[in-house]
């Protein structure tokens, strides 16, 4: 089975992208061991971001007809594979539709994603992932609600379900072996730490969907004509 790369438009994109930041990174910081500093944590950001989304393309591909102990150990197989170093925990998730698949390599790299079971046959495709209609989802913090987080959910959800959801996912990620992890090494057990470290398959599982890893600024608008003739 081959693992499932980027499309061809969206790494077009990111090198565009990094290009942008190339020319304009020498205007806003004079400093050009600043701005190199600041151009490979951005790049390796993106390739990090690109290597958690082949990882979660790859799983979708994997065959699992069911979660019959051979099947689960058909996967385990698989996956021991192609990280051989690497120390694999593959579990049954809670609604009994697949495994949570969790890897983390002997550099400290950890990857966390989702299998679904499948009928023998069926594949995942990109189309079938466009169909699934999520609606805009923005949070904010009540001791910042300037901040906005733009999240997504499933449009048959309602804004206190999600907000629910959210708040369980966010007390059982410190809760597990990964957040507790991170408390270890002192990172600071807060809502945009949370946000930018939950796998996307944990929110996907409750219905939600982080549209962006870093808040958005939010767009401040010109005025209009009719704004500028009252405003003379």
């Amino acid at each position: 089975m081959k693992e499932k790369k980027l499309t061809k438009s969206k790494l077009a994109e990111q090198t565009a992208l990094l290009n942008l930041l190339r020319a304009i990174l020498p205007k806003v910081a004079p400093d050009a061991a600043l701005a190199a500093k600041i151009y490979s944590a951005f790049e390796e950001e993106l390739r990090a971001k690109n290597r958690v989304q082949n990882f979660e393309k790859y799983c979708e591909l994997i065959p699992l007809p069911d979660l019959e102990a051979k099947s689960i150990e058909e996967v385990k197989q698989q996956l021991t594979e192609k990280f051989a170093d690497a120390e694999l925990t593959i579990e049954p998730n809670d609604d009994g539709k697949g495994l949570r698949v969790d890897v983390a390599l002997p550099d400290g790299t950890e990857f966390h994603s989702r299998i679904p079971v499948r009928v023998p046959g069926e594949e995942a495709s990109e189309e079938q992932e466009i169909k699934l209609k999520f609606v805009s989802f923005p949070v904010a913090l009540p001791g910042d609600p300037e901040l906005i987080w733009t999240l997504a959910k499933r449009e048959n959800m309602t804004n206190e379900e999600a907000g629910v959801a959210l708040n369980k996912l966010e007390d059982d990620f410190w809760a597990s072996k990964t957040g507790q992890k991170l408390i270890r090494d002192r990172v600071e057990r807060s809502f945009p730490e949370f946000i930018s470290r939950v796998p996307a398959a944990a929110l996907t599982d409750l219905g939600l969907k982080r549209h962006y890893k870093l808040p958005e600024a939010l767009k401040v608008l010109r005025a209009g004509a009719a704004a500028r003739d009252r405003a003379k």
